[in-house]
């Protein structure tokens, strides 16, 4: 009995096969590979009790119903024999050939990772699966297939599992299947996830279907009997029929708030046509009898979806009152709607994938094309993952170059999203947008249809740093990062370079002499840096002093000569107290720059008195044991440099407002350096101040600002 199935089955198989592929050739490999798998599967049995070889057969059932072709078939028959049996894909390549082996290898990849909607396993999950199934379409199209089969025995399985299983289908699957233009198993796909998810919802629904059914096809018999006859009337041969409404799309429109009386595409009509002008011809004359809704027409013909999609669309006030959705589309428009990039297999030419096939097939891939730039965009795993999600599995919109040229993009889109989609450089070199023949600024938010002129020019600075928060689209984001990053990162190098130089006059060393090989690896091994322009960028952006670098090499040779100081050397005979020494030189180290308050010590230098340090100063660990107890006046007099870092946020207002801050509290601005970064602004200032208290205090108050993220104490 076992045997006559297995029979039946694969006949079955090779008749559906027969309806597109007619190469006997093609049709004897198909058997061979069902002999094969059968062979390899023996003795393996599926949860509902059935031989296993039942579920890579129905597999491969499937993929006839959206004309697979022969390479395609095989690989269903195949996909588990890696996975499950002692099959390699050097045997599969052996004895079926390299293309059946990648593909087989292609489904097995997919299925040997763990799928996850609930923890941190989607993350990977999404970056493998997706990206990985980009190599080759047709490994999804066998890996929907066989999710679909599994999805119809999913009553074999405990509920949780189901359940599991339904919502990874729902939530990763379908959206696939869709961008694909797969309708036909998408809408199946999503049907049987809503009957195991949420099984009341789904028969509730059913139920009211199947009690509107008579009523409901009446209804629709006698509207295409009369868009039928009306057709004849005008000498246009078509086709007509009833059109369902899927279980899962009546709930997505339910769950929106709509009640089931007012889904009134409930009752719908296709139209299929020869030609691309008969659609039109069919449209004029269908609401030449039948009122149309505004805003309700769709032109999906003049404008196709990414996905290859093409229909109109109309919704008519029909016979008796009753609202129609009809769709009108040639006979070839309908197979793509049904089979999306499947329709575009060679097997209509009975060929292999040609260069032309793979082509038009490409044409409809900007799904694909986008996760693989997005995966190259180096960000984080779960940034990559929200990004599918938001920009790519959801509902997003459509615009247009003047040439027709169709681009998708997440909802909120604006011209910068739609210039960077376009090309990195026209993005970088964009000053002005026309939407629709309109200027329109460029935080303009784009809607369906737009069609949409980038204005540039080459001799644009870049991008505003402002673009990071009026963008939607995570590539067009990280592209603009990524400008500013390079910038900043060669703005840092050169003022390290500057700064290193700077002080090397001071200190009147030779900067070729110094930054010799033999230095240059004595510094890089002691900072663990790569090269030399590491060496610039840790100075350029305050991780090291220059006096520290320096410091590195002449600590070797001979105890640190303290430079000269950067300002007038300020005598403080009457504000610091040497142990034990009535009258000396003393000069406030210009490295730390101690205030009045600070915790501090002396340095005995060569020929220029005690150096004052503060005792958190990096410098002092490089200096001799010629250290001196020092300590503050009990009433210091005059002003003290010290320098400070105010991290705010991108404000127009935060240097003004922490200038008249400083005045208020009786402290000298000297200095203001301004530094802009990706999360705001820097200013490094130099402040005349009488002590700590008055310091902490000016600290304190810029602290609370609104817009202030951070204030620290500056050490070079």
């Amino acid at each position: 009995m076992t045997k006559s199935l297995n029979k039946a089955d694969i006949e079955t198989l090779i008749t559906k096969a027969k309806a597109y592929i007619t190469d006997e050739s093609d049709l004897d490999k198909i058997k061979k590979v069902y002999e094969y798998s059968k062979e390899k599967h023996q003795g393996q049995y599926r949860k509902s009790g059935e031989e296993y070889i039942t579920h890579p057969l129905a597999t491969a059932i499937i993929l006839t119903t959206v004309y697979a072709d022969t390479p395609t078939i095989c690989a269903g028959l195949l996909h588990d024999v890696i996975e499950d049996c002692d099959t390699t894909k050097e045997e599969i390549a052996d004895n079926f050939g390299d293309e059946i082996a990648e593909l087989v290898y292609g489904v097995t990849k997919i299925s040997k990772i763990h799928f996850s909607t609930e923890n941190e396993a989607l993350i990977e999950y999404y970056k493998k699966i997706i990206v990985g199934m980009s190599e080759d379409v047709r490994v999804i199209i066998v890996k929907l297939s066989d999710r679909l089969h599994n999805m119809r025995t999913l009553w074999a399985l405990p509920e949780v599992k189901q359940k599991s299983i339904a919502k990874e289908t729902l939530e990763i699957l379908t959206p696939i299947a869709h961008h694909l233009g797969i309708h036909k198993l998408k809408s199946e796909l999503e049907d049987l996830s809503l009957r195991y998810l949420k099984p009341d919802v789904f028969y509730d629904i059913a139920e009211k279907l199947n009690n509107t059914k008579l009523e409901r096809d009446k209804v629709v018999g006698d509207m295409l009997s009369s868009v039928s006859g009306l057709l004849k009337e005008h000498g246009i041969a078509h086709e007509i029929k009833g059109r369902s409404k899927s279980i899962y799309s009546i709930y997505k429109k339910l769950e929106k708030g709509r009640k089931f009386s007012d889904i009134y595409d409930l009752l719908a009509l296709r139209v299929l046509v020869e030609t691309e002008q008969e659609c039109y011809t069919v449209l004029g004359i269908i609401h030449s009898k039948y009122r149309p809704i505004p805003k309700r027409f769709k032109d999906y013909v003049a404008m196709p979806k990414p996905n290859g999609y093409q229909s109109l669309h109309t919704t008519v006030f029909g016979i008796d009152g009753y609202l129609f959705e009809i769709q009108i589309r040639t006979h070839e428009m309908d197979e793509i709607a049904e089979n999306g990039v499947a329709s575009h297999w060679a097997y209509k030419e009975h060929k292999d994938l040609t260069e032309g096939v793979r082509s038009s097939t490409e044409a409809k891939l900007q799904f694909f094309k986008s996760i693989i730039e997005l995966n190259e965009e180096k960000m984080s795993s779960e940034d990559f993952v929200n990004s599918v999600k938001n920009e790519i599995l959801n509902n997003n919109i459509y615009v247009f170059t003047p040439k027709g040229d169709v681009f998708e993009l997440p909802k909120g889109s604006t011209p910068i999203d739609f210039a960077y989609r376009v090309h990195t450089r026209v993005g970088e070199t964009t000053v002005g947008a026309l939407v629709n023949n309109s200027m329109v600024p460029l935080n303009y938010t784009l809607k369906d249809n737009d069609i949409v002129k980038i204005i540039t020019n080459k001799n644009s600075p870049g991008p505003s740093k402002e673009w990071i928060n009026i963008v939607a689209s995570t590539q067009a984001k990280n592209k603009i990062k990524a400008f500013f990053t390079k910038n900043e990162r060669d703005r840092y190098i050169e003022r390290g370079k500057e700064s290193l130089e700077k002080e090397m006059r001071k200190q009147k060393l030779v900067f070729n002499e110094f930054l010799s090989d033999e230095n240059v690896n004595i510094i890089l091994k002691e900072l663990k840096l790569m090269d030399l322009d590491e060496l610039y960028l840790s100075i350029g952006n305050n991780k090291y002093s220059p006096s520290y670098i320096i410091n590195i090499i002449t600590k070797r040779d001979h105890p640190l000569v303290e430079s000269k100081p950067k300002r007038p050397i300020i005598t403080m005979d009457n504000n610091v107290i040497v142990e034990g020494i009535d009258k000396v030189k003393v000069n406030l180290a210009n490295c730390c720059n101690p205030i009045p308050n600070d915790e501090i010590v002396g340095y005995i230098t060569k020929g220029n008195g005690i150096s004052v340090h503060r005792k958190s100063c990096h410098n002092l660990e490089y200096l001799d044991n010629r250290m001196i107890n020092v300590k503050w006046n009990d009433n210091p007099t005059g002003k003290f440099l010290t320098t400070i870092v105010v991290y705010s946020k991108t404000s127009d207002k935060a240097m003004i407002d922490i200038m008249q801050k400083a005045s208020s509290l009786g402290i000298n601005v000297d200095s203001i350096k301004t530094l802009n970064k990706l999360d705001g602004i820097t200013f490094e200032m130099d402040l005349y101040v009488t002590g700590t208290e008055q310091l902490n205090k000016f600290m304190n108050d810029v602290m609370n600002m609104k817009y202030i993220n951070n204030v620290v104490r500056f050490m070079k």
